[in-house]
């Protein structure tokens, strides 16, 4: 299925940007922040359910978020979580946010773990690309890094994917000094075999892992400057790509990126939006928190929508703190979709 699958055509639209021109294209839909692993940099002592929690939107509420994102030129949607097929209503959400006119792609990211079972239910519901949580290759260490020894049933997974027609499937590491950094050899060599995309993900800090942060962080333009060593080439961005500095290799079938939020000018390439499982819009992963839009989408009035949105996306600040060691209001990556 191309990105071009859909027919609908919307009227033409001014693109949304922000105060400095960055152009946005792609939103991250979170689900649920709720996830069933207890990976040691996410949620190490697993899901604890907040006090006076609101609910999450109902598929209605997603039906009219994703709609005026949609008539505002974003085309892409990423439904995240937490664990989003979490939801007993996941095929529902991704059926309606796939039919939404303009939007072109659907692509999910998970922990893996139905995935084996529900691949082909997936592909049928609209989803297009996949991206699926593995830290490691090795059975014990996955269980020591996720709380879970599913190592196996999350390869399986990965065959059911590919057997569903996927167009994208990416796999996605966090990498951790002395926990799996061991491990990038043969990770690489397990991508480039196959059909496949590694993404490598640095080590993010957020409000409740600086300790650990500091232990496991490793710069990603260290993993950039050993794959080059071995003749790996950067390759053009896609349009609509996430952040990824993505390499091939010519006698490699898959595909590897590096996802460094701590590089020099990370955020001038920025084109996606978040909006959380309870209707806060997310200008940045480590910003100072979201603002509330749900009540624009208890209604029909889709002009004061797009209108909301179009305001608050122009207060978007020019990059994150990180590097001030500010993470923002992000309490771990589980909260609103990493």
């Amino acid at each position: 299925m191309s990105e071009l699958r859909r027919p609908d055509i919307l009227p033409l639209v001014a693109p949304l940007h922000d105060g400095i021109g960055r152009r946005f294209e792609y939103l991250r839909l979170s689900l649920t922040d709720v996830c069933n692993f207890r990976c040691t940099y996410c949620l190490p002592d697993g899901y604890k359910k907040p006090c006076n929690k609101p609910a999450e939107l109902s598929v209605e509420e997603i039906r009219r978020a994703v709609s005026g994102f949609a008539e505002l030129g974003l085309w892409k949607v990423r439904l995240t979580g937490g664990e989003p097929t979490l939801r007993r209503d996941f095929e529902e959400v991704a059926r309606a946010v796939s039919e939404v006119p303009g939007i072109r792609r659907v692509a999910m990211t998970t922990n893996g773990y139905r995935l084996a079972e529900r691949a082909q239910v997936w592909r049928d519901c609209g989803i297009s690309a996949l991206n699926i949580s593995m830290d490691s290759l090795d059975p014990a260490r996955f269980a020591q890094i996720t709380g879970h020894d599913r190592l196996e049933e999350v390869l399986r997974g990965v065959e059911a994917a590919q057997a569903a027609g996927f167009e994208s499937i990416k796999l996605n590491a966090v990498l951790m000094r002395g926990v799996n950094d061991d491990e990038l050899a043969a990770m690489v060599e397990f991508v480039a075999t196959r059909d496949l995309s590694l993404r490598f993900i640095e080590v993010m800090r957020t409000n409740d892992n600086a300790a650990f942060f500091e232990d496991r962080h490793i710069a990603g333009q260290t993993v950039i400057d050993r794959l080059e060593t071995k003749g790996w080439q950067r390759v053009p961005r896609q349009p609509g790509a996430g952040p990824a500095v993505e390499l091939g290799h010519p006698e490699a079938k898959g595909r590897i990126g590096i996802i460094a939020p701590y590089s020099k000018d990370f955020c001038a390439s920025c084109n996606r939006l978040r909006l959380s499982s309870d209707g806060k819009l997310h200008l940045c992963l480590f910003g100072d928190g979201g603002m509330d839009i749900r009540p624009l989408l208890q209604g029909d009035d889709s002009e004061a929508l797009t209108d909301r949105i179009r305001k608050l996306v122009g207060t978007k600040a020019p990059a994150h703190r990180l590097h001030e060691g500010n993470s923002g209001a992000t309490p771990h990556l589980a909260s609103i979709g990493g």
